[in-house]
């Protein structure tokens, strides 16, 4: 005999559920973007486009990509570990911070022309950490007006090794040209490397070693 069927459940009556914008989704979503397409593909209405948003919903959490780009900043810069200064000598606090930083931009190469040329303004995490670097240089006797010099030098320094540790293992193969090239195809072929170091590594140890050396005596002086 047959039986009856249960009745199918009904969908409930209006709109579906909008999309809930923060800043941490809206700032994760710009970060996906810049990392995929570089900064010329972070529009407002392509980030409108990644968070299934009209753009005027998000206009309503953010008012420019200025200020996207602040929040990117923050958050990329809340990565950096600046733990050392609060109790590590001063050359050991600048290496931990120095290699924390280059890490975390080489996984986000993308941001880099971004947010080293990115005005600080607006930007709490990003002033948090320069505050403590700043706090870590004053304590150990470096005169104020050589603080940001030193920090910038360092960043730009930093920056650039991030970018090379993203480059590809091969970048100075001679390939057919070694024997035109003898003396640099040697050198290539015999860098020194430690358990797991790529030459990015090496080259970023030895340029911060000697730049956290000049630096010491510079500030000495």
């Amino acid at each position: 005999m047959a039986t009856n069927a249960a009745p199918a459940a009904r969908r409930s009556a209006g709109r579906p559920p909008r999309k809930v914008l923060s800043q941490s989704l809206i700032t994760s979503a710009a970060v996906k973007l810049i990392n995929a397409e570089g900064y010329p593909g972070l529009t407002m209405a392509a980030l409108a486009r990644s968070l299934n948003v009209a753009p005027s919903a998000l206009y309503n959490h953010v008012e420019s990509k200025q200020d996207v780009l602040q929040w990117v900043e923050d958050h990329v810069m809340t990565m950096v570990d600046v733990s050392g200064f609060a109790a590590e000598p001063w050359a050991e606090a600048v290496r931990r911070w120095a290699w924390s930083y280059r890490d975390v931009f080489a996984r986000h190469a993308p941001l880099i022309p971004v947010i080293a040329v990115l005005p600080v303004t607006g930007a709490p995490e990003t002033l948090k950490m320069y505050e403590v670097v700043t706090a870590g240089f004053r304590e150990s006797g470096w005169p104020e007006p050589l603080i940001v010099p030193a920090i910038i030098a360092l960043e730009s320094f930093i920056y650039g090794s991030a970018f090379d540790a993203t480059a590809p293992a091969d970048i100075f193969d001679t390939g057919d040209l070694a024997e035109s090239t003898p003396l640099f195809t040697s050198a290539v072929r015999n860098q020194q490397l430690g358990d797991g170091a790529t030459p990015a590594d090496v080259a970023f140890g030895l340029g911060l070693d000697a730049m956290i050396a000049g630096l010491d005596r510079l500030r000495e002086a």
